[in-house]
């Protein structure tokens, strides 16, 4: 999987390419951990992200109860197949999604 960063003052963008499993979710959640410190609006971008599994979802909830306590998170750009996977497990309820 590929992370991509950028900020804007307080405003932090991942866009995030690959696959998103058990291999590759601890990289993510050290990334995410170091860099929403100072964060208050977290972009998660899907428009490269290709697989999506439950390691993946655990550690999109953990940034979204980070984020809850310090702003807000929203994902974008999901395709069909990340978004059937939200669905399906009920994360549509708990986090935003914007296409």
């Amino acid at each position: 999987m590929d992370i991509k960063k950028t900020q804007e003052d307080r405003k932090l963008t991942i866009a995030l390419a690959g696959r998103l499993d058990s291999n590759s979710a601890p990289q993510l959640e050290a990334e995410l951990k170091e860099s929403v410190v100072d964060i208050n609006d977290l972009v998660l971008d899907f428009a490269e992200l290709v697989y999506l599994s439950s390691a993946g979802l655990r550690v999109i909830l953990a940034a979204q109860k980070q984020m809850n306590k310090q702003g807000r998170m929203v994902i974008v750009k999901v395709n069909e197949t990340i978004m059937e996977i939200f669905e399906i497990t009920g994360f549509v309820e708990i986090i935003t999604i914007e296409k």
